[in-house]
């Protein structure tokens, strides 16, 4: 029998940490809990939990520092949860590694169907890095499956699991056209509920890493009202 997710809810608010605490619960989950972002950390680096429900509005320390943080030390899965409903929230969220936002008010039901999918596709995922074999190489870009590990002129590239399987669909697929639909399909599941703002966000962070001017990029090219395409140099 497979051992029970752990989820780490963060939220300065008693009687929301609670009643989710007891609505997980009964869903199977085993439940952690943290009132404010350096308490977050603390149970975070502790219990080592399977996804993390992290509200952006927090004491001590944010949301948004809290989700770096959990981001440097690996791929655990985050879901960040704000009252404000601001577009600006979700992009930030993303910016910083969170693999989904959902916004209060919400219905229980639909923040556990985002839970399991965002955990299913991180089961997914790391399955699928941890078996695929040999490299792909485009000009000085290097990607090497059974490392999940990217560089480019040598140069080591950090780069979350996200980023790595969203070049890797490109890279594969140098010089041709990949479909919105098909990248989201490809990263992100075919069941996929969240923003597609989602996929713009993560190629700015790629264009970050791998392009001499992010804001001219020459590798990763924008095909509007299709999609991206990953160019060699000598397609340029």
């Amino acid at each position: 029998m497979a051992d029970p997710v752990s989820v780490l809810v963060v939220d300065d608010e008693p009687s929301f940490r609670e009643g989710l605490r007891q609505a997980l619960s009964r869903e199977g989950f085993v439940v952690h809990l943290a009132a404010d972002g350096e308490e977050a950390l603390e149970v975070f680096r502790a219990v080592s939990p399977d996804l993390v429900l992290l509200d952006v509005m927090l004491p001590r320390l944010s949301g948004i520092d809290v989700c770096r943080e959990i981001r440097s030390a690996g791929p655990t899965p985050v879901i960040m949860v704000s009252a404000r409903n601001e577009e600006i929230d979700a992009v930030v969220a993303l910016e910083v590694g969170a693999d989904d936002y959902v916004a209060k008010p919400y219905r229980v039901r639909e923040l556990i169907a985002r839970m399991r999918t965002v955990l299913r596709r991180s089961d997914s995922e790391s399955t699928s890095a941890g078996h695929n074999e040999g490299q792909i190489v485009i000009d000085d870009l290097v990607l090497d499956h059974e490392r999940h590990e990217v560089s480019l002129a040598g140069v080591d590239i950090q780069m979350p699991l996200k980023e790595f399987q969203l070049l890797e669909v490109l890279m594969e697929n140098v010089g041709i056209v990949v479909t919105r639909d098909s990248l989201i399909d490809r990263v992100w599941g075919y069941d996929y509920i969240g923003d597609t703002k989602t996929l713009d966000v993560h190629v700015k962070r790629l264009r970050s890493k791998i392009e001499s001017d992010p804001h001219r990029p020459e590798r990763i090219i924008t095909i509007r009202g299709l999609g991206y395409k990953l160019v060699a140099a000598s397609e340029r």
